[in-house]
């Protein structure tokens, strides 16, 4: 199927539904794990099934009184008619404002026990008592986890993170403009705080001035990981940045749900043309990466042209290179290589990548001397190629106060 074919088929999907999602994928994929029902309680997952609702209440915070927000997204395979969401009792105030599509919302649950009793109760209703139900293990307190294997004593329970994760795999020209705002709003922001700041400032002061970049920018700011001179510590402190020296920035926004994760670097003055020659070198490991990337290539195919420039490289022993899934959550599908940093097998190594996948791709230089040089960039797979979101600022960005 070619790609206008499959977004038909992928629209089609959603409208034929009521659902902002592919049904006929997710009963696909719950077929192919031998899934009767799903019981989702991640607070991304709930999200994309929710079509980007999530509640403003508890966007931060999950802790309530002696439990936790915990919200419940119930779908029986081929049955979404039948589909089940329970929120928090505040969250009365947005059904009220329709924000909803789902056929059955029950806005009571206090707590996770609450929220698990009437999922279970649910379940029952729809006959799945004995029925293979797939939870989120990693994001299923074990409080409700337990009550739902007390009350159905005769279901199997096991993990439906992978599910999940392949029916986001694939973004909709909609998630794409979205991290393509997403990552241009972070570059945006640290050129912003590059050029704001200088000799004196403080990591910890640069960090405060991104967050607030973000934040007007309508991000929400999650992290930054930044380094000054030759040191390669990266958590916010009062180190201060000197002239002549060296600047990472590496942040993640949301935005809406999606995460522009991106690293720039800045310098106190002007580079010197070893500095020049380091960053040069990390670029153009960025730009050979990006080569094979199309749809149809093996996701594995991203790093041998990256790999090859490393290995001929003087700085090989202390420069790395990898590449990742992105989207609502950093490390999702895609998953191109088994050996990275972050622990998960390399499943799509040797398969296909498909347009609308999106990759995060990053090199890494430890430098001994000059510091921590690095640069990370997310790139959306197209038919023919691929496109670069948040490109700018690839080179040395001048402090604005040298």
């Amino acid at each position: 199927m070619d790609r206008a074919a499959a977004d038909a088929d992928h629209m089609a999907g959603r409208a034929g539904s009521g659902a902002p999602f592919d049904t006929g994928k997710l009963d696909r994929l719950m077929d192919e794990a031998g899934l009767d029902a799903l019981v989702v309680t991640s607070k991304h997952n709930i999200q994309y099934l929710l079509g980007g609702y999530r509640f403003f209440f508890f966007e931060v915070m999950d802790a309530l009184g002696l439990s936790r927000y915990l919200p419940v997204f119930v779908y029986a395979r081929g049955r979404v008619a039948d589909s089940f969401y329970v929120g928090n009792a505040m969250e009365s105030y947005e059904r009220d404002l329709g924000k909803f599509w789902v056929p059955n919302v029950l806005t009571k649950s206090w707590g996770s026990i609450d929220a698990a009793r009437f999922a279970v109760e649910h379940l029952k209703g729809l006959g799945l008592d004995k029925g293979r139900i797939g939870v989120e293990m990693a994001f299923l307190p074990a409080d409700a986890y337990r009550l739902i294997r007390d009350s159905l004593p005769d279901a199997t329970v096991s993990d439906a993170l992978f599910p999940l994760e392949r029916l986001r795999a694939i973004k909709t020209p909609e998630e794409l403009a979205l991290l393509r705002d997403a990552s241009d709003k972070v570059v945006a922001s640290m050129l912003a705080v590059i050029e704001a700041h200088g000799p004196g400032s403080t990591k910890q002061e640069m960090v405060e001035a991104l967050k607030r970049e973000e934040n007007a920018r309508g991000l929400t700011f999650e992290y930054c990981l930044i380094t000054t001179g030759k040191s390669h510590n990266r958590a916010p402190s009062p180190e201060r940045w000197k002239a002549g020296e060296v600047l990472s920035i590496d942040s993640g926004g949301n935005f809406r749900g999606y995460i522009g994760d991106v690293c720039r670097m800045g310098i106190a003055g002007e580079p010197d043309q070893e500095l020049q020659d380091l960053l040069g070198e990390v670029d153009a490991i960025q730009m050979a990466a990006r080569e094979p990337i199309r749809a149809g290539a093996r996701g594995g195919d991203i790093f041998p042209p990256a790999l090859a420039l490393l290995q001929r490289s003087a700085h090989k022993g202390y420069t790395h290179f990898t590449a990742h899934g992105m989207g609502m959550i950093s490390h999702e599908a895609p998953r191109l290589t088994g050996s990275g940093f972050v622990p998960y097998d390399g499943y799509d190594e040797n398969r296909p990548l498909e347009a609308g996948m999106v990759v995060s791709i990053e090199t890494t230089m430890l430098h001994p001397q000059r510091g921590y040089i690095k640069l990370e960039d997310t790139v959306a797979v197209t038919a023919t190629g691929c496109e670069g979101f948040g490109d700018a600022g690839r080179g040395w960005n001048r402090a604005g106060k040298a």
